[in-house]
């Protein structure tokens, strides 16, 4: 029997490795050896956590019990009681395992990509630091603990992001990732301040709440439902919030397949189906989210067609999978949205990580100047092509289970516009992750040149990575098609699903993989067999550009701050100066 008591630890050892490694660096120079010290630590405490986290997720999903424990008493205050409690269920077992299991995949990647950097300890501090605080944010008791986690997420994402911090657009980018997150944290905060207003005498745990939130008034429900999504917005960097992630590119590349592929962007999705008992009772709430997620992701798909820089094209092509997400989980299918974010975990970390032996190797990101630079590289192209059918949506790959499963129910449940919008970035996401696949390792290289063999480090976690990308979808296999859809009745969350026969599932699958093949005879027309380049369209330097949503924001906002700043700083503050001399 495994003691509860050690879910403390899977949190803690995290936090302790990043101390320690943090202590180090900061009392020893860097070399070679210390360089090993510190992987040493990482990976054998990120392993651990894994290790313990496997053994209390199946205690949890094999005998249906739920884990709850509790470190200390945080806050005694009158009626305002907050205990820093852990809560362990299935929905916290997946997310559990995605954070730990994949977190030490990339870890050791890491390694790797990091070898020769000069601020290798700084680094892993950070790196540990921030899977610490993501495992705060989904083993959480209640919101408040949650709030705690989803800062720290963001401190320690502002630090990875802006790590080359000599770089003064690294900081600029690290900047507005820290600021459009605090926007939509504002709205988290304020969906807590209400709760706790209407139903905190009752207790803030998410069990106390989801038997509390029956007497709040539903139009007030409904106000606390938009505000927590307005943070889930910010972080998983949806229509208006999604600016930030782009730029966040300027990090070292492990950073982009943890933080910006496999858990924080995912947070806000995580959210939301945690907090699947209050949506349930607001569902236009949730057909908000589900509209919000689908202009993201064909909005996305758009701007990932006519990138040139390879991970701002995994970048844009992240905000569009986790529209598929919103839908899902503003539909209700919580289920199917986090099945979802669990294979998409797998093929979207590989693909960063794929593009970083390309970095690494060429130091170069324009997906022209490195045309068929990874056409001989075998023990890279073939996962590279695996994840590419899956994140597209062909079978027998994960991401053909989990999307079509999410385009299912929008049908289903008569949302046709949602589903059109769906199928059409299904299309698009063929397109531009084909156009992607045979500019870097299908065509002829423009120039031979001479190259080192990727690390086994960087090679080996990327070909684990590419086994869950081919066979995780069959963790839910429909049962249209004979299986038991065993993730979706594992996690045990309150769907409102539709279900399908095999002869309406196998049509709309159908139309789906025609139009996924569609994009990549698309793709394959314009850029393996033509010649000459397409003509330019007014569109191509506006979908480049994101429709300039970013310089709208920035004229809006960020200068007109600065010029009522400079007012006050004339003006104002001249006056009370002159009053007080």
């Amino acid at each position: 029997m495994i003691s509860d008591s050690l879910l403390s630890w899977v949190l803690l050892l995290p936090f302790i490795a990043s101390f320690l490694i943090g202590m180090i660096h900061l009392s020893i120079k860097e070399d070679n050896s210390i360089h090993n010290l510190y992987a040493v630590i990482a990976l054998s405490f990120t392993s651990l956590a894994t290790i313990i986290g496997f053994g209390l997720s199946d205690s949890v999903i094999t005998t249906n019990k739920v884990i709850d424990y509790t470190l200390f008493k945080w806050i005694d205050i009158g009626n305002f009681n907050i205990d820093l409690s852990l809560h362990l269920d299935k929905l916290g077992a997946v997310m559990l395992f995605i954070v730990t299991f994949v977190g030490t995949v990339i870890t050791i990647y890491a390694v790797g990509y990091m070898r020769r950097d000069n601020g290798f300890g700084r680094f892993f501090s950070y790196f540990t630091l921030f899977i610490g605080s993501m495992l705060l944010l989904v083993l959480a008791n209640n919101p408040i603990i949650m709030f705690i986690g989803w800062e720290l997420v963001g401190v320690t994402s502002y630090l990875l992001i802006g790590y080359y911090y000599q770089n003064r657009d690294n900081i600029k980018a690290a900047n507005k990732a820290f600021i459009a997150n605090r926007i939509g944290d504002l709205g988290f905060i304020g969906a807590i301040a209400l709760l706790f207003a209407t139903v905190g005498e009752g207790g803030m745990s998410f069990e106390a709440l989801s038997h509390s939130i029956i007497d709040i008034d539903k139009t007030l429900l409904f106000i606390i439902a938009l505000l927590l999504f307005a943070g889930a917005v910010g972080k998983s960097a949806q229509i208006p919030l999604f600016v930030w992630l782009p730029d966040a590119m300027a990090g070292p590349t492990p950073v982009s397949a943890l933080i910006h592929a496999a858990t924080m962007v995912t947070a806000g999705v995580y959210m939301v189906a945690r907090f699947a008992f209050l949506y349930n009772e607001v569902p236009n709430a949730g057909l908000i989210i589900a509209y919000t997620g689908a202009v993201s992701a064909i909005l996305a798909a758009l701007f990932a067609s006519y990138q040139n820089d390879i991970k701002k094209i995994l970048a844009y092509s992240t905000m569009s999978q986790l529209g598929y997400m919103f839908i899902a989980v503003g539909l209700g299918a919580y289920s199917s949205g986090i099945f979802h974010l669990f294979t998409h975990a797998f093929f979207k970390a590989l693909l960063f990580m794929g593009a970083g032996v390309l970095i690494v190797l060429f130091h170069q990101q324009n997906l022209f100047q490195l045309q068929g630079r990874g056409k001989n590289i075998y023990s890279l192209k073939v996962p590279m092509l695996i994840a590419t059918f899956a994140i597209t949506g062909l079978p027998p790959f994960a991401g053909f289970f989990s999307k079509d499963a999410i385009l299912l129910q929008a049908f289903g449940k008569g949302e046709y516009l949602l589903w059109f919008l769906g199928v059409t970035t299904a299309f698009l996401t063929a397109f531009y992750m084909f156009r992607f696949y045979f500019i870097l390792f299908a065509k002829d290289p423009k120039e031979i040149t001479s190259y080192k063999t990727p690390s086994s480090e960087m090679l080996y976690p990327i070909i684990i990575l590419a086994v869950g990308s081919a066979l995780a979808g069959f963790l839910n296999l429909p049962k249209a098609y004979g299986g038991t859809e065993w993730f979706g009745s594992m996690i045990d969350l309150p769907d409102r699903v539709v279900h399908f026969g095999f002869g309406g599932e196998f049509i709309l699958d159908l139309i789906n993989i025609i139009v996924v093949l569609g994009g990549i005879f698309m793709a394959y027309h314009i850029y393996m067999e033509r010649i000459k380049p397409l003509p330019q369209s007014i569109w191509d330097k506006r979908f480049y550009n994101a429709l300039y949503i970013d310089k709208v924001y920035e004229i809006l906002f960020v200068k007109s701050l600065f010029l009522i700043s400079k007012i006050f700083a004339r003006v104002v503050d001249g006056v009370i100066d002159g009053i007080i001399m």
